[in-house]
């Protein structure tokens, strides 16, 4: 239940910031689009998350043709994760074998430097 109370907030939070943060819309001008989502390996947890210039999306689920999806062992690594989304944590949680990267990791950059700006 944590880890979807905190997907729900973050889908506010993007749509808060760009709304009223200019710094995140210009970074999220020079990205583009960026389709997302995080999940647990079980898909029991998802939420996808379609990031543009002219709004942000969010719903359940995720849909097959994201940029990136950030799979995760089970909710409790995921929580720990989340909380503190650096670099580092991403790279432990990867080596750790709790963290799986679908996608292109240069995607994962960008998202990061977006959220950033939160």
């Amino acid at each position: 239940m944590k880890l979807r109370l905190m997907l729900w907030l973050l889908g506010l939070m993007l749509k808060r910031a760009l709304r009223s943060k200019p710094d995140f819309r210009q970074a999220l001008s020079e990205v583009r689009r960026l389709d997302w989502g995080i999940a647990t390996e079980d898909l029991s947890i998802a939420r996808h998350f379609r990031m543009s210039p002219e709004g942000i999306q969010t719903g359940a689920g995720l849909p097959v043709d994201l940029d990136l999806e950030l799979r995760f062992d089970d909710e409790a690594s995921a929580v720990r994760v989340l909380r503190k989304p650096t670099q580092q944590a991403f790279l432990d949680g990867m080596m750790a074998g709790k963290v799986r990267l679908v996608g292109d990791s240069s995607d994962l950059q960008k998202l990061q430097n977006l959220l950033k700006q939160l």
